[in-house]
């Protein structure tokens, strides 16, 4: 068809003026709604497309890049306002990279999705403050650098708009800390150097982050996003398939341009960081020194809960050997040959094939009617075997890994027992399998097996060897009918067992298990407690934010509500029975435990909203600790609403809501005040008094404690239940009860393992007199 200019008049009073091909715009072309939005631009078959120009009667205008009848591709939008975003679009929203200039001369440089800030991008206040780093959501998140307009720098984890993990805080006056926040506040351990006292370099830390530990950006005003650039770079297609044409969808047309749904006119974000920087106070007990010390040789430990300071240990910065090191960023998966593997430097394939194993055994299983458990479904032909070869085959996929063989365990019994606790078959293989993968962690033990972790915390896979699945199996008719039993049990709970054989016969044996520290809230310490004490205790030269530590490293006992610690005993009782009656020993009660913040200083935190470093020895009374008053007042127990908390299943913890004396013998909820509303269940969210224990017998020591009592939320389970007393560790039990007493060792006959286990915890959770 010929294209010819032309104007068309529809019937609800928009006006087109332009070429037409046919009786469809096609071409250069000004169309006019009737309430006054004006595009001028490219059209290609009744389809806004191209290049072109909208105007809003609020006067809001864009002009750029158009498909389908969206924006489409690079643009800028002036919005009424006066703010003013260029970059790229797709379909009536910014995602991509762009620049926006907000009403008040806030200015962000980075990455957009979906309207929002997300991935990496530089945000500059109009006060002086600035932020470069990752986003998500529109707040910033992950690792990132704020430098405050007074010179102050924190270097460190963000979440949610807050300084979240791992970090370091470095004044403009030199004095630097290290440590760990949590929600914008200090909490857990970390080191305080004076202003001029020597410190680790931070200029590996601040190079994996585009800036030199002076605090100067490399991504500055100059290098902001350039539209023509971004247009040259563009791979945005021509054409969308979604048809508008004028002819049908005037009325759409004017809907999509409409103000409000192109949200042109948003405000900038909260300056969160306006009360960030730290004032000489922050500071002031750090560098004040105690007499007769060197500060350039004076360095301070400090541990903080929710903000406030509970510990300190003055330590010489010369003998320290603590090193600062970077955040742990994502491992970079890079080409890796099977030597490699082999030799233990990498296990990107064995997590590889996990996954793929994992989803194989789920999605098979899952589609079988369910039914109760036979013997034969315990037995040694209840295994499943399929090989999965690199190019795929007629029953697996392609895949990226080596070829490898999958060797499945009693899946009818992992099934029910994955049902049993109210697991949902595609949130468990989603937990495992999905697209975030999986993280290596450190084994806190010595039995060199490799620990896995899902990218959402709730799930544990952990190595075995073949002596430990071979137990795993002999006790698995007992233990399923043990945890259908009794649904508070503490036992660590399986939800399945698995093993990969590579192409060149190398086993690997797996076992999927609940984790028991799957919450929100931030465990301060980690014990793991057999009642044993013969080397049970670490250095503390290892000691790190995430150690697990031993029997004797405890220095608290924690007291519970009448109800909740018979519940307890109750269920421990039972459990080391059943392990007993399996001859298991070396099993261990792991213990996890939240500390809040003492309920007297709950005056001096800040507001959630606030992220000030002042936080300090001079601003708390060490005599405080003298007037603390028994109990605490940082939790509160209230009768359970179902409504109100999370009921869903965790991965550790099935059972029911627990009662407490304290609230007249009902079913309770945990309120942690400005935090969270918990369940409170066997093992999960139990609240507890951690009453400080004073050795006498230590010799004075540079460390300050602040209190005594802390309220505490702890989180515990029985693990490690796959070591049979047998014959080799019968000879273990002789050969070392000659060298040491025999009830400080861990290996014993299981019946007296049991009882001395028992005894311990009722030290560790003492009855009230």
């Amino acid at each position: 068809s010929i294209l010819r200019p032309g104007e068309r008049e529809f019937s609800n009073g928009d006006l087109y003026s332009g070429e037409l091909k046919g009786s469809l715009p096609h071409g250069k072309g000004k169309y006019e709604w009737s309430d006054g939005t004006i595009y001028q631009g490219d059209w290609y078959e009744g389809k806004i497309s191209g290049k072109g120009k909208l105007v809003w009667p609020s006067g809001a205008k864009y002009e750029g890049d158009f498909s389908g009848g969206y924006l489409h591709g690079i643009g800028t939008m002036t919005s009424p306002d006066g703010s003013v975003y260029s970059g790229a679009w797709r379909m009536n929203v910014r995602h991509g990279l762009g620049r926006k200039e907000y009403c008040n001369s806030d200015l962000y440089d980075g990455s957009w999705k979906e309207g929002l800030q997300e991935g990496h991008g530089s945000y500059s206040w109009t006060n002086g403050n600035r932020y470069i780093g990752n986003w998500k959501n529109g707040k910033m998140c992950g690792r990132g650098v704020m430098r405050w307009a007074n010179g102050d720098l924190f270097d460190g984890f963000w979440s949610n708009g807050f300084r979240h993990g791992s970090g370091v805080y470095k004044y403009v006056d030199g004095c630097l800390y290290y440590g760990a926040w949590s929600h914008g506040l200090k909490d857990g351990k970390g080191v305080f150097y004076p202003a001029g006292s020597k410190h680790p370099s931070l200029k590996k830390w601040c190079r994996s982050l585009q800036h030199d530990d002076t605090g100067k950006f490399v991504l500055s005003r100059s290098s902001s996003i350039n539209v023509e650039e971004l247009r040259s770079l563009s791979t945005v297609t021509p054409s969308l398939s979604v048809k508008t044409s004028v002819s049908g969808a005037s009325k759409t047309l004017s809907e999509r341009f409409r103000d409000e749904n192109l949200r042109v006119s948003e405000p900038p974000p909260s300056d969160f960081t306006c009360h960030g920087p730290s004032s000489k106070s922050a500071r002031s007990s750090g560098s004040g020194q105690r007499e007769g010390q060197d500060k350039n040789r004076v360095v301070y430990e400090r541990e903080y809960m929710q903000g406030v300071l509970i510990r300190e240990t003055i330590t010489s910065s010369v003998d320290r050997s603590h090193k600062i090191r970077p955040p742990n960023l994502p491992k970079q998966v890079k080409s890796r040959n099977f030597m490699t593997f082999l030799k233990g430097e990498h296990n990107y394939y064995l997590m590889l094939n996990l996954q793929l194993g994992i989803r194989y055994t789920v999605g098979k299983i899952t589609p079988v009617p369910r039914r109760e458990v036979r013997a034969s479904d315990f037995g040694k032909k209840a295994r499943t075997m399929v090989y999965f070869p690199k190019d795929g085959s007629n029953f697996t996929p392609p895949h990226k890994s080596i070829d490898f063989s999958w060797k499945d365990y009693c899946p009818m019994v992992f099934r029910n027992l994955r049902a049993m606790f109210k697991l949902d078959p595609a949130d468990y293989m989603m937990s495992i399998c999905g697209d975030d993968g999986l993280t290596e962690i450190c084994s806190p033990g010595k039995s060199g097996s490799i620990f896995y972790l899902s990218h959402d915390d709730r799930f544990v896979i952990k190595t075995l060897k073949k002596s430990e699945l071979e137990v795993l199996l002999k006790m698995l008719p007992k233990y399923y009918r043990h945890v259908g039993d009794h649904e508070n049990t503490l036992i660590t709970k399986f939800f399945g067992v698995h093993r990969i054989k590579l192409k060149l016969g190398k086993k690997v044996r797996f076992v999927v298990m609940g984790n028991m520290f799957c919450t929100e809230l931030k465990i301060h310490r980690r014990y793991d407690l057999k009642g044993s004490t013969q080397g049970r205790i670490t250095e503390k030269t290892k000691i790190q934010e995430k150690t697990t530590l031993k029997d004797l490293d405890l220095a608290y006992e924690f007291h519970m509500d009448k109800l909740l610690r018979e519940a307890l005993f109750k269920q421990i009782y039972l459990d080391c029975a059943f392990l007993e009656s399996l001859h298991i020993i070396d099993y261990s009660l792991l213990l996890g435990v939240h500390f809040r913040a003492p309920g007297q200083l709950n005056d001096t935190l800040e507001p959630p909203n606030v992220m000030s470093d002042q936080e300090s020895v001079s601003s708390v009374d060490v005599g405080m600790a003298q007037e603390l008053s028994i109990p605490p007042k940082g939790l509160l127990l209230v009768t359970h609403e179902p409504n109100s908390v999370n009921t869903a299943p965790g991965p550790h913890i099935r059972g029911s809501t627990l009662r407490a004396f304290s609230v007249g013998e009902q079913e309770v909820d945990l309120i942690l005040p400005g935090t969270a509303r918990l369940r409170v269940q066997l093992g999960v969210n139990m609240p507890a008094q951690a009453h400080h224990k004073l050795d006498e017998d230590k010799e004075e020591s540079a460390t300050i404690e602040l209190f005594e009592v802390y309220d505490v939320v702890v989180y515990m389970g029985i693990i490690d239940i796959l070591q049979e007393y047998n014959a080799k560790k019968k000879v273990e039990h002789k050969c070392k009860s000659l060298r040491y007493d025999p009830m400080t060792i861990s290996v014993t006959e299981p019946k007296v393992y049991s009882k001395r286990f028992v005894n311990f915890l009722h030290k560790v959770f003492p009855e009230e007199t």
